[in-house]
């Protein structure tokens, strides 16, 4: 018998393109888990429409979160609130999805650009997993005679993408440049490289993934993936994640990324 992908889901990112798409195919699954954050910057604003809409059809399942991963004010406050909303229990999944790509050729990058691009990729997946940290470990030992890692059990992913592999850089550089994506990407790597290593005492699994080039705003109209056919694809490997997936970099296949 097919089992829920897990019990609680926080996505960030949540109100277009790949976060959306992770939201309406959670709650749309034949087991559909209990609770589905969704987390977004303005979740009132015109480009939540679709999202708010979504909600009002399953609003027993999908809480929208007003979440700033760049703001520490923010972030405690939604962590609050799904504490409050989870009633005791713990938090089995987060998505980090919210990320943001600027053109960037060496000449079109400063600093500015460098800076803004990395905190929002970086430090945001950063300050989300310090703050829900506590929720991550309490799913964790509700599975108190489990000893493997898995999403159902306590899990970070955190959306990454090919243009951080070093080793894979000179075959797409000229296509691609992006200099504060790519870079920032990489640190991401890093992070859930440090994450891994630093949760596996607490049981939560940590794992970064590249959903393809994939249709959405930031991928453009000529990528050769929609989002259906992306987040399909990435569903079947975050249920099949184990403990010899942490601290890995996975494509939407579940094929290996070298770094």
């Amino acid at each position: 018998m097919a089992s829920r992908i897990c019990d609680s889901v926080l996505v960030t990112g949540s109100n277009r393109g790949i976060g959306l798409e992770l939201v309406r195919q959670l709650v749309d699954s034949p087991l559909s888990p209990v609770q589905i954050f969704a987390g977004c910057r303005d979740p009132n604003g015109p480009r939540s429409q679709d999202l708010q809409e979504l909600t009002k059809k399953h609003h027993d399942v999908i809480t929208v979160v007003q979440l700033d991963t760049i703001s520490p004010t923010s972030i405690a406050e939604a962590s609050k609130l799904v504490e409050a909303k989870l009633k005791g229990k713990g938090l089995n999944l987060i998505i980090n999805n919210a990320g943001v790509n600027i053109p960037g050729s060496l000449a079109e990058t400063g600093m500015q650009e460098m800076v803004g691009v990395y905190t929002t990729n970086v430090v945001g997946p950063m300050l989300i997993a310090k703050d829900f940290h506590p929720l991550l470990c309490k799913a964790a030992a509700q599975f108190p005679h489990q000893t493997s890692m898995s999403c159902s059990r306590s899990a970070i992913i955190n959306v990454s993408t090919l243009l951080s592999s070093i080793t894979r850089c000179p075959e797409n550089f000229s296509v691609s440049p992006m200099y504060p994506y790519r870079v920032s990407k990489a640190a991401l790597n890093m992070l859930t490289c440090c994450l891994a290593e630093d949760f596996k005492k607490d049981g939560i699994l940590v794992m970064s993934l590249h959903p393809g080039w994939v249709q959405t705003e930031m991928g453009g109209p000529e990528a050769p993936l929609t989002t259906l056919e992306s987040i399909s694809s990435m569903m079947k490997v975050i249920t099949s994640l184990t403990e010899k997936d942490s601290g890995t970099l996975l494509d939407w296949e579940g094929k290996n990324i070298p770094w």
